[in-house]
């Protein structure tokens, strides 16, 4: 399953610059996961200072 990034996500761009594939980019007010991109590494989430991204 993809992740998603929810609410929480304060828009810092950490989880983009880590993303491996490039699912990862910037949307209104927060950033957005591109589910047929995300391969469900994980990297985001462990990159995230908020605990924004979370599996779907």
């Amino acid at each position: 399953m993809a992740y998603k990034i929810s609410d929480a996500c304060i828009a810092c761009g950490a989880c983009a610059a880590e993303c491996p594939v490039e699912a990862i980019s910037e949307g209104e007010g927060k950033y957005e996961i591109d589910a047929d991109k995300c391969i469900d590494c994980g990297t985001c989430a462990e990159t995230c200072p908020v605990g924004a991204p979370e599996q779907a």
